[in-house]
């Protein structure tokens, strides 16, 4: 059977019935309406042994058109239309620089043939305590005055929590993983299972996800640090934002930036 492979962060509103489309770019498979494929939940999308089967779903529409021509129609109500700059920069963050507004993007709509949580055997057992955290770390001078802040989401988008730290002079890197590692701190403490971390570090998204080896002698003990906490959670899954969907967190860190470093109030952090 053909499969059709979405990342966690999708197949979580899938399985919520949010969304029932994912968008390809690059993608040779040879899919057609009316096909019958397995949807696959790409738990960590280099651990092949941490998919999923969500169970089956039948093609009912493939739209092929330009990143930069789409429009609400093309998506429909179900999913916002984000700008063209915010569809590059995610899509970039995937497959590389080379995507263009000129890109071909393929959507493929699909609906179940039955429900897709009928897959998912709940009987006796409590659902995982989940939520996002947005993290983020910015230094003024890099090296220079830091700060990291986070915001914790419960799954409605309310928040629970939200802090941040000075850090003293540190890099912007590593004020980012110190956001990541406080913001882990703080979710373990509450009990939290399974976090959705969202960052607008590429360099730390990335080498968390091990597509990046960590160079800098000064973040392998973060990077280690953070590593360590993540195994204590059943599940965390790292994605990338852009800077502008990140703004709760980084409100935090210029904030703290503020109060520690009032002459450096007309600068923002990096």
């Amino acid at each position: 059977m053909k499969a059709l492979k979405v990342n966690h962060d999708s197949a979580h509103l899938i399985l919520e019935g949010k969304r029932s489309s994912t968008w390809r770019i690059n993608d040779d498979k040879d899919l057609h309406v009316n096909d019958v494929v397995m949807l696959i939940d790409q738990v960590d999308p280099i651990d092949p042994s941490s998919w999923k089967e969500l169970g089956k779903v039948q093609i009912i529409q493939i739209l092929e058109k330009q990143l930069g021509q789409l429009t609400q129609s093309d998506i429909g109500p179900e999913e916002a239309m984000t700008s063209l700059k915010d569809r590059l920069t995610l899509y970039r963050s995937y497959y590389g620089p080379q995507v263009r507004a000129e890109t071909p993007v393929k959507i493929v709509f699909f609906a179940a043939q039955k429900p897709l949580t009928d897959n998912i055997s709940q009987e006796g057992k409590t659902p995982p305590i989940t939520y996002k955290l947005f993290t983020d770390g910015g230094s003024r001078g890099n090296p220079g005055p830091s700060a990291c802040g986070y915001v914790l989401f419960d799954m409605s988008d309310k928040v629970i929590d939200q802090d941040g730290l000075f850090l003293g002079v540190t890099t912007n890197n590593q004020a980012e993983y110190q956001s990541l590692k406080l913001g882990l701190e703080v979710a373990l403490k509450r009990g939290v299972q399974v976090v959705h971390c969202y960052m607008d570090s590429m360099l730390v998204i990335n080498q968390m996800k091990g597509i990046y080896k960590v160079k800098n002698q000064d973040l392998i003990p973060l990077n280690i640090a953070v590593h360590n906490l993540v195994k204590k959670f059943t599940e965390v899954v790292f994605t990338f934002v852009p800077r502008e969907h990140n703004r709760r967190a980084d409100e935090m860190v210029n904030k703290i930036l503020d109060a520690q470093a009032p002459e450096t109030n007309k600068n923002h952090s990096q």
